[in-house]
């Protein structure tokens, strides 16, 4: 079987063609899309039933798969779960590459995915991609009334 990694430089090199071929708002719509057909078919059933419980089930076994250094804290008074990517698995292994350069906007492809599906429910999160070129990011999740 082939890993998800042996397709994250596919994914990049896949998103600067479709930027150089129409634009930003064409990778966007992509994203859009597999949010909508691959990613809510997954997600949406646990937040649906679960809540931020759901979302807590969901990345606390996707990240586990990637193998990624992260730590996350859930704070039930609070209603929201904090991330710490210390090392994303995707990007590290892009910035590892010398024979490619990463997508621009690679990592912003985790705000588009979850955001369309945790919206609906009434889950937001803040992302703080300043560190993304060093392969760590942080977010948070939370319930709030908009």
């Amino acid at each position: 079987m082939v890993s998800c990694t042996e397709f994250i430089p596919l994914y990049s090199e896949l998103f600067k063609y479709i930027e150089t071929k129409a634009d930003h708002d064409a990778v966007v719509r992509y994203w859009e899309y597999i949010s909508d057909t691959y990613v809510a078919d997954r997600l949406e059933p646990l937040v649906a039933e679960k809540g931020l419980d759901g979302c807590w089930d969901y990345w606390a076994k996707a990240l586990t798969e990637e193998a990624a250094d992260f730590v996350k804290e859930y704070d039930d008074e609070k209603q929201e779960i904090t991330s710490h990517m210390r090392h994303c698995p995707s990007k590290g292994l892009l910035l590892e590459l010398k024979h490619m350069e990463p997508y621009w906007d690679y990592c912003g492809h985790c705000a588009v995915l979850y955001s369309r599906i945790l919206d609906r429910y009434g889950i937001y999160s803040e992302r703080d991609h300043s560190k993304v070129d060093q392969a760590e990011c942080r977010s948070r999740l939370y319930k709030a009334e908009k």
